[in-house]
């Protein structure tokens, strides 16, 4: 049995593929994979094969973030349209449109999925409450610069949110008071939450950082041989995988940081990589317009990857 690394490659996107969001398992034992892209077509994907669903359609510029709720029945998109907007994932049918004075860069359900949350060029936050869509949002300031991405935790009652003026910030969402900022010597370029909402992962120049949440400490910092662009952890937290400048996927090992994989498969830079609700895989997104499906345990029968025994 070979142990080469086979990827599962997800065509349709006609531009730069540049954000990529997993719903949990569902309850119908699925999970789901939404991709934001420059030709303002966000698709929806079964998660396991990478098989298109649908795609939205309603934006008028560039889709920049995306996000699925809880049971990925409605979906978020964000885009240089200045607007954000929820999607029924059945039927692709538009359902709620909020208005922003510039790009929406990023989006993100609450864990009850009753409230979004957009992060914009405006370098503000807003909060929205979606068992009354007409009412004004919560706003939030703070950022010098725009922000490129924002997220709920603590049981939704923080947020935290990755800014161009080169800090991670957390807010209360009651008082909309910033609690903590950590300041960082480059942008970062991306952040993500554990599975068990208790590391973040921060992709920041050639450095991947990972940070306990509880007192908001570094854990680990490991160097990668590139300007690196994204950064996910696997759901058991063995394993990291980032990407960036170079085209190549580099594979870690979390614990010491020892280089378990590196390979080429896209024809660009990339842009986000994110693990799998289940972990048996990751999915890359690139420059170059696709998607790509990669194992965590190459050699294993999981989805459309079928090996002889």
């Amino acid at each position: 049995m070979s142990s080469k690394q086979h990827c599962l490659t997800c065509t349709g996107h006609t531009r730069p593929v540049v954000f990529l969001n997993f719903s949990n398992i569902t309850q119908n034992g699925k999970y789901y994979l939404i991709s934001a892209c420059k030709d303002g077509k966000p698709m929806l994907r079964q998660g396991e094969t990478g098989d298109w669903i649908g795609t939205f359609d309603g934006h008028k510029g560039a889709v920049w973030g995306v996000a699925l709720n809880s049971q990925a029945n409605r979906a978020a998109t964000g885009a240089a349209d200045f607007t954000a907007k929820i999607w029924d994932c059945a039927k692709g049918a538009e359902l709620i449109t909020f208005s922003h004075s510039h790009i929406v860069k990023s989006v993100a359900f609450s864990s009850d999925d009753s409230k979004l949350v957009t992060a914009s060029n405006e370098k503000l936050i807003r909060i929205y409450d979606l068992t009354k869509p007409e009412a004004a949002p919560t706003v939030i300031s703070g950022h010098t610069a725009p922000i490129k991405h924002v997220m709920f935790l603590n049981n939704d009652n923080w947020l935290i949110s990755a800014s161009e003026d080169k800090t991670i910030r957390l807010w209360d969402c009651k008082s909309s008071k910033e609690i903590y900022c950590l300041a960082f010597p480059n942008i970062p370029n991306d952040i993500e939450l554990s599975s068990d909402k208790n590391i973040l992962t921060v992709a920041s120049g050639n450095c991947v950082g990972f940070y306990e949440l509880t007192c908001f400490t570094k854990i680990k910092e490991y160097i990668a041989p590139t300007d690196v662009y994204t950064a996910t952890l696997s759901p058991d937290q063995s394993v990291f995988v980032c990407a960036g400048l170079d085209f190549t996927m580099y594979k870690y090992q979390f614990n010491n940081g020892e280089e378990l994989d590196s390979f080429k498969g896209h024809f660009g830079p990339l842009h986000c990589t994110r693990f799998s609700p289940d972990g048996e895989l990751y999915a890359s997104a690139s420059e170059d317009g696709t998607i790509r499906l990669w194992q965590t345990y190459v050699g294993k029968n999981y989805g459309l990857w079928k090996y002889e025994q």
